[in-house]
Protein backbone atom coordinates (compact mmCIF):
# COMPACT_ATOMS: atom_id res chain seq x y z
CA UNK A 1 0.00 0.00 0.00
CA UNK A 2 1.71 3.75 -0.71
CA UNK A 3 2.11 6.06 2.04
CA UNK A 4 0.24 9.69 1.89
CA UNK A 5 1.52 12.93 1.36
CA UNK A 6 -0.30 14.01 4.55
CA UNK A 7 1.88 13.86 7.43
CA UNK A 8 -1.19 13.93 9.55
CA UNK A 9 -1.80 10.08 8.64
CA UNK A 10 1.13 9.32 11.03
CA UNK A 11 0.09 8.00 14.13
CA UNK A 12 3.75 7.18 15.56
CA UNK A 13 7.57 7.32 15.06
CA UNK A 14 9.97 5.12 16.04
CA UNK A 15 13.58 6.45 16.73
CA UNK A 16 16.58 4.49 17.61
CA UNK A 17 17.25 5.86 21.63
CA UNK A 18 21.27 5.82 20.44
CA UNK A 19 20.04 8.39 17.39
CA UNK A 20 18.05 10.75 20.18
CA UNK A 21 21.10 10.53 22.40
CA UNK A 22 23.82 11.62 19.43
CA UNK A 23 22.02 13.84 18.44
CA UNK A 24 21.20 15.63 21.58
CA UNK A 25 25.04 15.27 22.19
CA UNK A 26 25.84 16.99 18.89
CA UNK A 27 23.80 20.02 19.59
CA UNK A 28 25.38 20.83 22.62
CA UNK A 29 29.26 19.94 21.76
CA UNK A 30 29.72 20.99 18.57
CA UNK A 31 26.67 23.57 17.94
CA UNK A 32 25.06 21.42 15.18
CA UNK A 33 21.97 21.55 14.41
CA UNK A 34 20.84 17.73 14.28
CA UNK A 35 17.78 16.70 13.77
CA UNK A 36 15.56 13.11 13.56
CA UNK A 37 13.73 13.51 9.81
CA UNK A 38 10.81 11.67 9.01
CA UNK A 39 10.91 11.08 4.82
CA UNK A 40 8.21 10.69 3.10
CA UNK A 41 5.73 8.73 1.62
CA UNK A 42 4.20 9.07 4.98
CA UNK A 43 2.26 6.14 6.98
CA UNK A 44 0.89 5.12 10.27
CA UNK A 45 3.78 4.23 11.49
CA UNK A 46 7.18 5.43 10.37
CA UNK A 47 10.97 5.88 11.39
CA UNK A 48 12.91 9.10 12.47
CA UNK A 49 16.42 8.89 11.57
CA UNK A 50 19.46 11.35 12.58
CA UNK A 51 19.88 14.03 9.91
CA UNK A 52 21.98 17.14 9.88
CA UNK A 53 19.84 19.84 9.31
CA UNK A 54 20.22 22.88 7.05
CA UNK A 55 18.75 21.43 4.51
CA UNK A 56 15.19 22.81 4.89
CA UNK A 57 14.32 23.94 0.97
CA UNK A 58 13.44 20.57 -0.30
CA UNK A 59 12.30 20.44 -3.84
CA UNK A 60 9.94 17.78 -3.73
CA UNK A 61 6.71 17.89 -2.27
CA UNK A 62 6.04 16.90 0.46
CA UNK A 63 8.88 18.17 2.38
CA UNK A 64 10.39 15.56 5.11
CA UNK A 65 9.75 16.44 8.68
CA UNK A 66 12.46 17.39 11.19
CA UNK A 67 11.76 17.11 14.65
CA UNK A 68 14.45 18.43 17.40
CA UNK A 69 15.89 16.17 19.14
CA UNK A 70 14.87 17.81 22.40
CA UNK A 71 11.47 16.76 21.49
CA UNK A 72 11.96 12.99 21.92
CA UNK A 73 12.99 13.79 25.67
CA UNK A 74 11.17 14.81 28.73
CA UNK A 75 11.88 18.45 30.89
CA UNK A 76 13.37 16.41 33.80
CA UNK A 77 16.04 14.99 31.39
CA UNK A 78 19.35 15.76 32.73
CA UNK A 79 21.67 18.53 31.29
CA UNK A 80 24.34 17.95 28.92
CA UNK A 81 27.52 18.04 31.45
CA UNK A 82 30.03 20.95 30.38
CA UNK A 83 34.08 21.12 30.81
CA UNK A 84 33.80 23.71 33.11
CA UNK A 85 31.17 21.69 35.49
CA UNK A 86 33.63 19.03 35.49
CA UNK A 87 36.48 20.92 36.07
CA UNK A 88 34.71 22.95 39.03
CA UNK A 89 33.18 19.56 40.66
CA UNK A 90 36.92 18.40 40.12
CA UNK A 91 38.58 21.27 41.76
CA UNK A 92 36.46 21.40 44.75
CA UNK A 93 37.28 17.59 45.33
CA UNK A 94 39.49 17.45 48.51
CA UNK A 95 40.49 13.62 48.17
CA UNK A 96 42.19 14.56 44.76
CA UNK A 97 44.44 16.59 42.74
CA UNK A 98 43.53 18.59 39.59
CA UNK A 99 45.32 17.74 36.38
CA UNK A 100 44.19 18.30 32.50
CA UNK A 101 44.21 14.43 32.17
CA UNK A 102 42.03 13.50 35.25
CA UNK A 103 39.87 16.48 33.96
CA UNK A 104 39.64 14.98 30.68
CA UNK A 105 39.02 11.52 32.41
CA UNK A 106 36.13 12.76 34.98
CA UNK A 107 34.65 14.70 31.85
CA UNK A 108 34.40 11.39 29.41
CA UNK A 109 33.15 9.75 32.60
CA UNK A 110 30.81 12.36 33.19
CA UNK A 111 29.17 12.18 29.66
CA UNK A 112 29.40 8.50 29.41
CA UNK A 113 26.86 8.43 32.60
CA UNK A 114 24.55 11.24 31.18
CA UNK A 115 24.10 8.82 27.79
CA UNK A 116 22.84 6.26 30.41
CA UNK A 117 20.75 8.60 32.27
CA UNK A 118 19.23 10.70 29.33
CA UNK A 119 17.41 7.21 27.79
CA UNK A 120 15.24 7.52 30.88
CA UNK A 121 13.86 10.67 29.90
CA UNK A 122 12.25 9.49 26.66
CA UNK A 123 8.81 11.49 25.85
CA UNK A 124 5.52 9.17 25.28
CA UNK A 125 4.89 11.63 22.45
CA UNK A 126 5.86 14.22 19.58
CA UNK A 127 4.41 17.00 18.30
CA UNK A 128 5.13 17.23 14.55
CA UNK A 129 4.57 20.77 12.79
CA UNK A 130 2.80 19.70 9.61
CA UNK A 131 1.88 22.34 7.29
CA UNK A 132 -1.73 22.15 7.87
CA UNK A 133 -1.18 22.12 12.01
CA UNK A 134 0.81 20.50 14.92
CA UNK A 135 0.20 16.72 15.01
CA UNK A 136 0.62 14.53 18.26
CA UNK A 137 2.07 11.28 17.51
CA UNK A 138 3.43 8.35 19.81
CA UNK A 139 6.95 7.77 20.04
CA UNK A 140 8.64 3.97 19.91
CA UNK A 141 12.32 3.94 21.21
CA UNK A 142 14.84 1.30 19.73
CA UNK A 143 17.75 0.01 21.81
Amino acid sequence: MPGSADPTAINAIAVDAEDVVTALEAGRRSGQDPVLRVTPPFSGRMRARIHRDGATDYEDEPAPIHVEPDAFVTESAPAYPTPAETEDALRTDPTVEYTRERHRERHAEAVANWREAVTDHFADTVTLDTPSEPHEVSVSVLG
